[in-house]
């Protein structure tokens, strides 16, 4: 028989899946196992095509929207000048020049390179964001938040293992 306990430790573990699952749950909700990008991208693979060129976490953050672990990357402790690139492309999408410690545990940007990166509105999980995303392939790359340092005010809160660092003058 169905009771309140049961019902409120039901709703809880599914909230629960729905955040670990993150951008598949969505792509599976609307029938597809891609999700549709509005945009054209430069960079296009079939999916099996990516699962060639990405590991499995990269594969789920890039392609899946999903979302790594925070403290987990090891970009997050990159503090050597040189330029963090797309994994999905190899785009330049940020200057260690902006990179500054959000204390997120995600690297965080308070700007990208000029043409880098395009954006668009993520309402997943109830919740309106502005999901950050590479300008020539369309991989997720974060999203970025209005609570940032000057001189932008913008926090640009990356997943790691989305992107490559390249060590050298910016």
């Amino acid at each position: 028989m169905p009771t309140r306990r049961r019902f409120l430790l039901t709703g809880t573990a599914a909230a629960a899946a729905a955040f670990a699952f993150g951008g598949r749950l969505r792509a599976l909700a609307a029938g597809s196992e891609t999700p549709a990008p509005q945009e054209r991208f430069e960079v296009v693979h079939t999916d099996d095509e990516w699962r060639g060129l990405l590991n499995p976490r990269q594969f789920d953050v890039l392609r899946r929207e999903g979302t790594e672990r925070p403290y987990t990357s090891p970009l997050n402790d990159e503090h050597r000048a040189g330029t963090f690139e797309c994994a999905g492309c190899r785009l330049a999408v940020f200057s260690s020049h902006t990179k500054f410690d959000s204390h997120t545990g995600w690297p965080s940007f308070w700007a990208p390179l000029d043409h880098a990166v395009a954006t668009r509105i993520d309402g997943s999980f109830g919740v309106t964001r502005t999901e950050v995303h590479c300008r020539r392939c369309g991989g997720h790359l974060g999203h970025v938040f209005d609570d940032g340092p000057k001189p932008t005010g913008l926090r640009y809160c990356m997943n790691g293992i989305a992107m490559n660092f390249t060590p050298g003058a910016v």
